[in-house]
């Protein structure tokens, strides 16, 4: 599975994008839970840690947005993580 992060997720992250093999039948949620558990560089200051902007992003599968974390993913899915954005 591929992980493409935006805007402060990228910035928490340290990466623009990078790949996950979990087992077959894995889901939103356990991808989440493997993002979180990379060994990251802190972040820039003003940046949230990435389990805060995690937990206020939205997602999307294969460019469909996604809410439901119980969601089995296949290996060739992208999840696209979405923080907050102001501005208009």
């Amino acid at each position: 599975m591929n992980v493409r992060y935006f805007a402060a997720a990228r910035a928490a992250a340290g990466v623009d994008e990078e790949r996950f093999e979990l087992p077959p039948g894995s889901t939103v949620g356990a991808l989440l839970a493997a993002v979180l558990g990379v060994e990251r560089p802190v972040p820039p200051a003003g940046t949230p840690p990435l389990d805060r902007i995690l937990a206020r992003s939205s997602f999307l599968l294969n460019e469909i947005a996604v809410r439901d974390r119980t969601v089995v993913l296949s290996d060739d899915d992208v999840i696209d993580v979405l923080p907050p954005f102001a501005g208009g």
